[in-house]
């Protein structure tokens, strides 16, 4: 990474955070599944899951993903259709598909092995200088540095620094110390601490201290060193934190002021015809791309039976209320109301939507689906709980 690991040892400052952090991380940390394995792959697939993703969230789906697609191979062989029902809830699906794309790139180029060259990981498809720096140091115990937004706000309060992290010049100052903190993480030894004894303790001598060095300030951030309400009394650093001493805390790292979120107000249909449902697959290139949803469109609040006649064509029968599911998509908060429309053995076609891909249709546009074939596509997050209402409305004859 260019930097000689011996220049920073002379800064009292790194050589103090260094050892505080190491024995703090393997004292707290967290028994996370992806933490109990040095497998370069099950922890890059981590570390794309954890991209904008809690880690409570994301533990239930790398155990689902890992049991179904163990290998690279196996990633990189799976059907569409497979590996977005695997990542259905966790959102931003364009990371699994990058993903897969990495996994193919990864068959055809290191013979589905995993590279340990930090430019090789970087050049996958999805994997950015954060997640290559993880997953390099998490992996393979090299000093590659990381920053992200757990590890920015530790280093701004440690370090007091007051500019905006996002502006370049702060950036590259945090990314610095980043890469000098794992470096000397990668020479230290226990008996190094200046002003402290020699220790002889085993924990810190397992040749992962830039794991751990790394695992340590993402594991501040987020269980200590907080956004809101940090542990100060509880943190390993707070006697070399200049935002604690300086009683600044509260007001580093400095950001952008959030943007407003903006309502937005769509309806649904779930049309059903002889026990099976209307659905369709968004084309490619969109928010959700790849995934089934229900008939809809942004509506404004407008009456359901005209939104109806808008999207099909023709005048609805009875609308049904069926249910309102409420959801965020980054500044978006979404309103979706949904209503059950029922034909009977009437024929049913729909217009302005395009023709489904990954199965048969019986229409020319959109597909008839039991409960049961819909559970095995992929559903966008709010649509999926409008899945589990249509099957209750057929099974309940309603």
């Amino acid at each position: 990474m260019g930097l000689n690991p011996k220049s920073e040892i002379r800064n009292p400052k790194l050589q103090r955070l260094v050892p505080a952090l190491l024995d703090w991380f393997l004292r707290n940390a967290r028994d996370l599944p992806w933490r109990r394995t040095r497998d370069p792959y099950a922890i890059w697939v981590s570390e794309i899951m954890l991209q904008q993703t809690q880690v409570k969230t994301v533990i239930p789906f790398w155990e689902r993903w890992m049991r179904a697609l163990p290998t690279i191979r196996a990633a990189a062989n799976a059907s569409p259709d497979k590996i977005h029902k695997l990542w259905e809830g966790l959102g931003y699906y364009t990371r699994v598909r990058n993903l897969q794309k990495a996994a193919q790139v990864l068959v055809e180029k290191h013979h589905g092995t995993f590279p340990q060259i930090f430019d090789d990981v970087l050049a996958l498809p999805g994997v950015g200088r954060y997640s290559a720096g993880a997953i390099c140091s998490i992996a393979f115990n090299q000093p590659t540095p990381i920053l992200d937004g757990n590890v920015i706000r530790v280093l701004t309060r440690v370090f007091g620094i007051g500019e905006n992290p996002k502006e370049r010049a702060a950036n590259l100052k945090l990314w610095k110390l980043a890469e000098e903190l794992v470096c000397h993480a990668k020479t230290f030894r226990p008996a190094e601490a200046p002003g402290e004894p020699a220790r002889d303790d085993a924990r810190l001598n397992k040749n992962q201290n830039c794991s751990h060095l790394n695992q340590s300030l993402m594991e501040l951030g987020a269980l200590v060193c907080t956004p809101r309400q940090p542990q100060c009394p509880a943190c390993p650093v707070r006697k070399f934190c200049a935002a604690f001493r300086d009683k600044r805390v509260g007001e580093l790292p400095k950001l952008d002021k959030r943007t407003l979120a903006t309502a937005r107000h769509f309806t649904a249909f779930v049309v059903e015809r002889q026990g099976r449902v209307l659905v369709r697959q968004r084309p490619g290139g969109v928010v959700n791309a790849h995934l089934w949803e229900f008939p809809n469109i942004e509506s404004d609040g407008a009456a359901a039976k005209d939104v109806f006649k808008s999207i099909f064509g023709i005048t609805p029968p009875i609308l049904q209320p069926l249910c309102t599911v409420k959801h965020s998509i980054t500044r978006y908060r979404i309103t979706l109301e949904a209503y059950l429309a029922q034909f009977g053995g009437r024929s049913f076609t729909m217009r302005k939507i395009p023709r489904a891909r990954g199965v048969h249709p019986s229409e020319s546009s959109g597909v008839w689906l039991t409960p049961a074939e819909m559970r095995r596509l992929a559903f966008s997050s709010a649509h999926k709980k409008l899945v589990s209402a249509a099957a209750d409305c057929i099974l309940s004859g309603r």
